[in-house]
This record gives C-alpha cells, sequence and structure tokens, in this order.
C-alpha cells in the first residue's frame, strides 16, 4: 500500500486543549520528579499488602489492553488481508505506541530500587521462569517494533518537507539573539531528506517481518498480563481466579483494541472536523461482537465448571462489580449484532465505550478489586497517585495530538464523492 493514503491535519498546534493538557502533563511529571527525590510513599497509598496499585492496575494491566488498537488492526489487515482498514493503521499504531511506551514508563516509576533497573539488561540476572519477567521484556520489545512501525511516517515527512518554517525559525532566532544559524544549514537540511528517500524503500522491505513480530508479541505478553494472578489463588476472589485467566485476558485485549479504533476514529474526526470513516468503523463493529461472545462464553461456562455461578449473582461487593463488567459488555455488543445501529455513528460510539468500559472493569476486578490480600490491609489510591495517572495519560493525548498536526498520520480524504459520503 502507498504512503499516499495519510495525510496530516493542517490546524494550529497550540490550542485550548492544548494548554489544559500540556498543564495536567507537567503536574504528572512534577509529581513524579516527588516520587524518585523522596521515595514511593511520599505520593502512593501502596503498601505489602497491595503491591500494585494504580499504575500497574491502570498504565500497565488496563492502559496495554487499550493500546492494543494496532495489534487487533495489523491481525485484521495482514493476517485476514483486508487491505481496506490499512488507512487507518497509522492512528492506531500511533495509539499504541505512546500507550506501551507510557506503560513501560509507569512500570519504572512504580519500581522498588529504580537504579537496579539496568540489571534488566544483563542477561545473567534474567529469570525466564518468570511471567513477570516475560510482560517485561515484550513489552519493552513491542514498543521498539510500534517504533519500527511507526517509521514510515516519520521518513515520509523528513523526505517531502521543505524546512521553511526550520529556517524562519533560525533567521528569527538570529534577529533577537544574534545566534547564526549552522554554517552549511541547508546543505546539511538536503541530506536528511536524502537519507530519509534512501532508508524508506529499505524499511518497507523489512516491514512484513516486523508487522508479524509485532503481532506475535501481544500474543504473548497480553496471555501472560493474565498468568500473573494465576499464583494468587488464595488472595484474588474465586470469580475472577481462573485457569483460563490467559485465554481471557487475550480476547479481552482484541475485543478492546477494535472498540477502541472506533472511538479513537470517532473522537479525531469529531475534534478535527473531518468526515466519518463509517464504512470501515460498520465493518470493524461486525467482528467486535463475536469476540465478546466468545469471551462471555468461556466467562459463563467457567463459572458453572466451578460452581461459581451462585457467587456471581449473590449480589455482594464482588459480585456487582462482577455484574457490571459482564453487562458493559454483553449491553455494548448487543447493540452492535443490530444493523441499524452499527451503521450510526453515535450508536457505534455508544457501543465501543460500553465494551471498553467493561473490558477495562474486567482488569481492574482482577489486578484490584477483586484482589484481597487478606485482614488489615486496605488500599486507595492517593490524590498524587491519581494525578500522576492522569498526567500519563494527558501526555499520551497531547502526544497524539501534536505529532497528526505534523506527520501524516490519518487517513487522506481522496475525493468529495468520499468526504460527503463520511458526513451521511
Amino acid at each position: 500500500m502507498g504512503h499516499d493514503e495519510y495525510q496530516k491535519h493542517e490546524a494550529k498546534i497550540l490550542t485550548p486543549s492544548f494548554i489544559v493538557l500540556l498543564a495536567l502533563t507537567l503536574i504528572g511529571f512534577f509529581l513524579i520528579g516527588v516520587r524518585f527525590v523522596k521515595g514511593i510513599g511520599a505520593v502512593s497509598n501502596m503498601s505489602d499488602g497491595y503491591p500494585w496499585g494504580i499504575w500497574i492496575t491502570y498504565d500497565v494491566a488496563t492502559g496495554t489492553a487499550i493500546a492494543c488498537g494496532g495489534y487487533a488492526m495489523a491481525i485484521l489487515i495482514y493476517i485476514r488481508n483486508n487491505m481496506r482498514y490499512h488507512p487507518m493503521i497509522r492512528s492506531a499504531i500511533l495509539t499504541s505506541m505512546f500507550g506501551y511506551g507510557l506503560a513501560g514508563f509507569s512500570v519504572m516509576v512504580d519500581v522498588g530500587r529504580p537504579w537496579n533497573a539496568y540489571n534488566f539488561f544483563i542477561p545473567s540476572k534474567w529469570q525466564a521462569n518468570s511471567a513477570m519477567f516475560e510482560v517485561a521484556l515484550c513489552v519493552m520489545a513491542y514498543t521498539s517494533v510500534l517504533f519500527m512501525e511507526f517509521m514510515p511516517a516519520i521518513l515520509s515527512y523528513l523526505e517531502k518537507t521543505d524546512w521553511h518554517t526550520l529556517q524562519a525559525l533560525m533567521d528569527r532566532l538570529h534577529k533577537y539573539t544574534g545566534i547564526n544559524r549552522p554554517e552549511r544549514m541547508e546543505e546539511r537540511l538536503e541530506s536528511v531528506k536524502d537519507l530519509a528517500a534512501w532508508l524508506r524503500p529499505k524499511l518497507d522491505k523489512i516491514l512484513i517481518f516486523v508487522i508479524v513480530l509485532g503481532i506475535t508479541l501481544p500474543t504473548m505478553h497480553q496471555s501472560s498480563l493474565g498468568s500473573l494472578l494465576l499464583i494468587a489463588s488464595t488472595k484474588l476472589h474465586p470469580l475472577w481466579h481462573t485457569g483460563f485467566l490467559p485465554l481471557l485476558f487475550l480476547i479481552n485485549c482484541m475485543f478492546i483494541g477494535y472498540s477502541i479504533a472506533i472511538l479513537e476514529s470517532i473522537i479525531s474526526c469529531y475534534a478535527f472536523r473531518r468526515p466519518f470513516e463509517l464504512s470501515e468503523l460498520t465493518g470493524l463493529a461486525r467482528i467486535i461482537p463475536w469476540l465478546t461472545v466468545i469471551w462471555l462464553t468461556v466467562v459463563i461456562g467457567d463459572l458453572a465448571w466451578r460452581g461459581q455461578l451462585g457467587a456471581a449473582l449473590s449480589l455482594d461487593f464482588y459480585s456487582r462489580f462482577f455484574l457490571l463488567e459482564f453487562c458493559l459488555v454483553a449491553g455494548g455488543s448487543l447493540l452492535l449484532f443490530s444493523g441499524r445501529k452499527r451503521s450510526s455513528i453515535r450508536w457505534l460510539f455508544v457501543s465501543a465505550a460500553l465494551i471498553v468500559l467493561g473490558g477495562a472493569l474486567y482488569r481492574f476486578n482482577v489486578y484490584l478489586i477483586g484482589f484481597n490480600p487478606g485482614k488489615g490491609w486496605h488500599y486507595f489510591p492517593a490524590l498524587a497517585e491519581l494525578l500522576i495517572t492522569v498526567g500519563i495519560v494527558a501526555f499520551e493525548i497531547l502526544g497524539y495530538q501534536v505529532l497528526v498536526k505534523i506527520l501524516p498520520v490519518l487517513p487522506r480524504l481522496h475525493t468529495r464523492k468520499q468526504v460527503a459520503a463520511g458526513k451521511a
């Protein structure tokens, strides 16, 4: 597929939403600085009983599932060979790259004795039997793969840019400060363009191998995120503790990934005043309910096999959260079985939002709400913990908002007929 499928969004970068997101980001990163200077106890309510708080629960376990849009779209496009969705892949990859990169960053914020993190890069220190190690290794590798998959957008920008903005900026800097332009600046910028033009076709030739790796790695670590809780048989509530955790986490990330692709497309089109990609979104919406049906069937069958259906309907604290997660996913899926609702942008947004919320709540239930270390232990995230998470999410949205205005990421609007069809 050609690189002309994509375009950047022509709009100002400095907008009111940019300022708000930047403020939230700065607050979050300031508190991260406090964490490293004063210790994790200064900003967190985590304890020996609850060593995994909101950072691991949301930023890693849930955030990586929400960032699986690129993984889900790659399966649809390259495994099922459905190339009509190809124009949506860069946007999905960009979202995934931020999600996974910031998940890895969150681990560094959370981990004790961060100055010993270099041991992760020393093979003699590895524990190959650890599911946590496998998750960490795959997340780091997958983040690198996502960057390589996104590189064509960067190279395409470097190859086609005329550098007028940068040169004008340097001229203005010289005018007000007296700082001279770097010598032979034009020649150096041209050499960057030549390097990008030389590298892009070579990267295209190996990209299929990178894509295969990009499909393999999430399959491994998403299932391993479920495997992490297998050993917590006495601490995780029976409603969620099952030998099917790896399978449930894998299917869960797939239907969340497709739902996020729908939400991301609708929100970006609405925010950037672009026509909605209704045909592609309707196609994605046909896939999601079948994945959720498989997931819900495994959940119900497993509960029946283990004799926990009564506990699921008992309406106690844990049962309510289980039923809420179940109803959100099931309700959103039922909406998507209707052809009329699949053809409505409003109902597509509502159903995808319900499924994402239900899928995310499932991971919260497994990692935090359904986890009980014993009497005497209590946990609720501190305000600083929440602000750090908000700051990381704000940085992700901010980065997406800026990059789609600089790089060719969004699907190109080819003809007026296509624009009119999108507005229908």
